[in-house]
């Protein structure tokens, strides 16, 4: 059995009340609700145990560490950076789950320097000793043969020395500036006449492999390389030592009242305030001399408690690299996603769009195609005469993304064409102000979200002049538009030309490109309007029905359950009697199985070969039960901060595929982990095919 076991709140005895008859409990004590920060780094520990499990493929293996490390280097920049912003304004303010946020960010670090050195060791003791077994090796540039050396060295004058940048630090030469998330050198420079000793920094840099290929499945790392040149960029002089050097910088660049001509003026500014934003942990290899890490201490702005001392290789998210090699039995079995019978037998565009009029089609990815049905809704489009408009909804999306080339091609044919642009979505904001320029050179309606409510929801209108009228088609997604995530994300889409649906997504696209206070919907569940009050409702009356006696089932699939309330109005319901299923991949703030509690709340979180990301929300409503499928988890941020959409889904069929899907994610044994109070478990001894396997197996579904 494999155990995680997250830090939390002891249960103080205040928590259960018994003033008479059966116990009762206190849902306002904050002992109750585990931390968001270190419930997302459980998280990130079950997908570190990925790449210790013998039961994935080597390279798979080597991936979901790579995976790890990138996590945890998102999570430095984004939550720990809000941490350290949030410590210098108050301390000592608590969050839900009682913790301060000096209390909290003492837990962070010291749970996030575990995780880096578990990560270390699971590579040096396990995966590059097995990658060698199988002939591939990572060596140092010193132990190649010589032919081999002689390659290596005519690679790096050619290819590697042109680019560095030897910056050394003296009283003519300051503190050199040092990107988030690169790796330097840091070096020690002693002037052989003198003797006198100079810091100097090299960056390696990132736009060259990692992994040098040494030929015959060697690789040398790019770092060892460079430092068995150093006599190259510093002739004359030696280095006595010489270590790896990475600074993560903070990813928060809100800047209180700072105001633009536009919002995308507003991001760009934001961009290159991040580039220089400040540092929230330092990495190193080795110890520092004592006046090294005061100078990095002084010039990086940061403490002791900062600086991760490492045995190295520091920057583990390049071992993608290696994860993508082409060695057949060490990988996953490429696989080709299915076409559905109602996309694979639709010709024409007419033909198409009336496979849409006559019945919903519901499609899951990516065992299904994305790019053959998503991509090719909005390219038939394009191409289609009888289209008069297309509105969409952008957040994340790949640099080459066919639907936008197919919205630009439309905009080209006359169509009216709106894109609602969300430009703050994090770290993707450069790629999004690429393509708003280019959709609005191109003559798209362009529009952008509000820096204070993200456009989150993934829709996508179509409206078409048909013989008896103007005709809607809309899909309303899990996931992004982004052909390149689709392969690896698991998202369900809904097609549809049900009047309601359609209705209420085009009163959002008005809402968003034009002007007014709230929209009302009558079909759709929507945030920042009803949906809050919608998923209240339906808990409600899960409550009422159970302590009325009639069935009363809840079920959940989302990324995160981190809202206060919600998580608070599901215990209510687990101590009326509510069966509550939870699929929850990352932050879960609720506790299952407090005796007279949450005893019959199940919490199970899937991590395998994708990433899962649809959300399922079902309500047994009395024995007629609703499905909801979106874009929305149960956060604050996206109930209250974001506009999130939320589709039923009504055709039997697709009820019954979406429940089969939810309790085949329940009962996985082989990837699912499953939550007990505070503590992650998983047996490690089940060969059972898991979920996602199985659904690679019966693709198509329709």
């Amino acid at each position: 059995m494999e155990v995680s076991e997250s830090p939390s709140v002891p249960l103080p005895e205040d928590a259960l009340v018994q003033p008479y008859g059966p116990p009762t409990w206190n849902l306002d004590d904050p002992a109750l609700y585990l931390n968001r920060e270190l419930s997302w780094l459980e998280f990130n520990q079950r997908v570190l145990a990925e790449a210790s499990d013998r039961r994935n493929l080597l390279l798979e293996r080597v991936k979901f560490l790579a995976i790890t490390a990138s996590n945890l280097d998102e999570f430095f920049a984004k939550r720990v950076g809000w941490l350290k912003r949030m410590l210098a304004n108050d301390a000592r303010t608590r969050t839900v789950d009682g913790l301060t946020i000096a209390e909290q960010y003492g837990l962070v670090i010291s749970r996030c320097h575990a995780m880096r050195r578990d990560a270390e060791l699971v590579w040096r003791d396990e995966l590059l000793p097995e990658l060698a077994s199988h002939g591939v090796r990572v060596v140092r540039f010193s132990e190649l043969d010589g032919p081999a050396r002689q390659r290596l060295r005519e690679y790096f004058e050619r290819s590697i020395f042109p680019v560095l940048t030897p910056l050394v630090v003296d009283p003519a030469h300051p503190f050199p500036f040092i990107s988030g998330g690169s790796l330097s050198l840091a070096l020690n420079v002693r002037h052989p006449a003198s003797g006198q000793d100079r810091f100097a920094r090299v960056k390696v840099p990132p736009n060259r492999p990692r992994f040098v290929d040494a030929g015959d499945l060697r690789f040398v790392l790019l770092e060892d390389l460079i430092a068995s040149h150093l006599d190259m960029l510093f002739p004359g002089m030696e280095v006595t030592e010489w270590q790896e050097l990475r600074v993560l910088r903070s990813a928060e660049t809100g800047a209180p009242g700072e105001e633009a001509d536009d919002l995308l003026e507003l991001i760009e500014s934001a961009l290159r305030r991040r580039r220089l934003a400040e540092a929230v942990s330092v990495e190193v290899t080795g110890q520092l001399p004592p006046a090294r890490l005061e100078l990095l201490l002084e010039e990086l702005q940061v403490t002791e408690a900062d600086v991760y001392r490492s045995e190295g290789p520091l920057g583990l998210h390049d071992l993608f690299q290696l994860a993508s090699l082409d060695v057949a039995p060490l990988r996953d079995p490429p696989f080709t996603p299915a076409v559905p019978s109602a996309f694979a037998g639709s010709g024409d565009a007419p033909e198409f769009f009336a496979n849409i009029r006559e019945r919903d089609l519901l499609v899951h990815h990516p065992y299904e195609s994305f790019d053959e049905t998503v991509v090719r809704f909005v390219e038939e489009a394009s191409e289609d005469p009888a289209v008069l408009a297309i509105k969409a909804t952008m957040y994340r999306t790949s640099p080459d993304s066919p639907i936008l080339e197919a919205l630009i091609d439309a905009a080209g044919r006359g169509k009216q064409v709106a894109v609602l642009v969300e430009l703050t979505a994090r770290f993707d904001e450069a790629n999004n102000i690429l393509w708003a320029r280019k959709l609005e050179s191109a003559g798209v309606h362009v529009a952008y979200g509000q820096p204070d409510l993200k456009i989150h929801s993934k829709i996508c209108l179509v409206v078409r002049e048909e013989s008896n009228g103007v005709t809607m088609y809309a899909h309303i997604g899990t996931g992004n538009y982004n052909s390149r995530t689709a392969r690896v994300y698991t998202d369900l889409g809904l097609f549809t030309a049900d009047p309601g649906i359609c209705g209420d997504i085009l009163r959002i696209f008005n809402l968003l490109t034009g002007f007014g206070e709230q929209f009302r919907t009558d079909v759709v569940l929507a945030a920042p309007s009803n949906l809050r009050t919608s998923i209240t409702e339906r808990i409600r009356r899960e409550i009422a029905n159970a302590r009325a006696g009639q069935p009363a089932r809840i079920i959940l699939k989302m990324n995160a359950l981190e809202d206060f309330e919600c998580t608070r109005l599901l215990y209510e319901a687990a101590m009326a009697g509510v069966q509550i299923d939870l699929i929850i991949r990352g932050i879960c703030r609720l506790r299952p199985g407090l005796p007279g509690l949450s005893e019959n709340v199940r919490v199970v979180s899937i991590i395998g070969r994708f990433l899962e990301h649809a959300r399922i929300y079902y309500f047994e409503n009395g024995g007629n039960p609703e499905f909801f499928i979106g874009s929305a988890d149960l956060m604050k941020r996206n109930l209250d901060e974001r506009i999130e959409v939320l589709a039923p889904v009504r055709a039997p069929e697709h009820r019954a595929q979406l429940m089969e899907l939810l309790e085949l994610q329940l009962n996985d044994r082989r990837q699912g982990w499953r939550l007990h109070d505070a503590t992650w478990q998983r047996d490690r001894n089940v060969t059972d095919p898991g979920c996602q396997e199985l659904l690679l197996q019966r693709a198509p579904f329709s």
